[in-house]
């Protein structure tokens, strides 16, 4: 992660914008006075909100643990969307 203070943030605040959607890196921005801000795009926040969103509840938490188990266990079938709505 990329560490700037403030005033190395404002001086290449574009340049620090580009970096941040380009690599997908979050970068910390350090303030003595107030308190420090990570900086992360919109995509990689968005992706982070869903998330916390679908290990949000225990049981959905556990569906996606044993499904990622399955998915390196070799123990999957792999379905059309279709088969699984008519499972359903």
């Amino acid at each position: 992660m990329d560490v700037l203070t403030v005033s190395e943030a404002r001086a290449s605040f574009k340049a620090v914008i580009d970096r941040v959607l380009d690599t997908h890196e979050p970068t910390l921005i350090t303030s003595q006075r107030s308190g420090n801000v990570v900086m992360i795009s919109e995509a990689d926040f968005n992706a982070m909100q869903e998330t916390l969103y679908l290990l949000g509840t225990p049981n959905n938490a556990n569906r996606l643990r044993e499904s990622v188990a399955r998915i390196k266990a070799g123990t999957f079938e792999m379905q059309d969307v279709v088969n699984v709505e008519e499972k359903s």
